[in-house]
């Protein structure tokens, strides 16, 4: 996973200009498989060092089936998530001098049951100082308005200082001072064939279909940051316990510089 894809220029000026892109075929047809089958066997994880971040039919479950940081527990998810393939493409959108691994999540939305992911952003979640943090979002299923693809706001990254909204019980973050302009009907839907995937900044407004069919929809997300970006002191999962203080870099074995 360390082989290396130049991006066409058009692909770098869409990306910086909308805050989001899509770009096909990241993976072939034999790693699309490889990849599901070990996004299978980490969901099966009991214990470890990765996270599920809700039970069986919790409410959270029913909007995303939710697996974080499976590379620390499966061999085979840190040769995906840890490669430089997809770092080094978020480093050619973004100008960054350097990419480091935030975490990464792999995201099912279940059959027949599951519930839209309600319009948000993504950074302030994020114990972040500094904005510029984007993830990849791989479709390891063709993905459409029936199964759970993703819609994106145009040059929505340039709105900042909203609060992080629940996906639970879902806020408009369109009725939010500074969001009250954003015209949601300038949403771009992106469908997509497995294999292929989206980047998108940080702070773009997103949403994510609901799944109304008796199959998982299933894709690989992950968040990257740029090098030298600084922790706020917000709680995290990825961060709780580590003994950062507000200001320090994060760093490390567990945020590892990709590209």
């Amino acid at each position: 996973m360390n082989d290396r894809r130049a991006l066409e220029q058009d692909r770098i000026d869409y990306y910086r200009e909308n805050g989001f892109v899509q770009i096909d075929d990241v993976l072939s047809s034999e790693e699309v498989e490889e990849l599901r089958e070990y996004l299978f066997e980490t969901m099966d994880t009991s214990g470890g060092r990765s996270l599920q971040t809700d039970v069986e039919n919790g409410l959270y479950y029913r909007v995303l089936n939710q697996r974080v940081n499976t590379w620390r527990d499966h061999g085979g998810m840190a040769r995906y998530v840890l490669g430089s393939r997809f770092a080094d493409m978020g480093k050619q959108l973004t100008g960054f001098e350097g990419i480091r691994l935030f975490h990464d999540h792999a995201l099912f939305k279940m059959p027949n049951d599951s519930k839209p992911t309600p319009w948000h952003q993504d950074w302030p979640y994020w114990p972040m100082r500094e904005t510029g943090a984007f993830s990849i979002w791989i479709a390891l299923d063709d993905v459409d308005e029936n199964n759970g693809c993703m819609m994106f706001v145009p040059k929505s990254q340039k709105i900042k200082n909203l609060k992080s909204v629940s996906l639970v019980n879902p806020e408009d973050i369109f009725a939010q001072d500074g969001a009250r302009e954003v015209d949601r009907n300038t949403a771009a839907i992106v469908r997509m064939k497995a294999g292929s995937c989206t980047f998108h900044d940080g702070l773009t407004f997103h949403y994510a279909h609901a799944n109304r069919t008796d199959k998982p929809r299933r894709a690989l997300a992950i968040i990257y940051m740029a090098d030298g970006t600084t922790y706020s002191g917000a709680p995290h999962v990825c961060t709780d316990g580590l003994g950062l203080a507000p200001g320090d870099v994060i760093k490390g074995g567990l945020f590892p510089k990709l590209a």
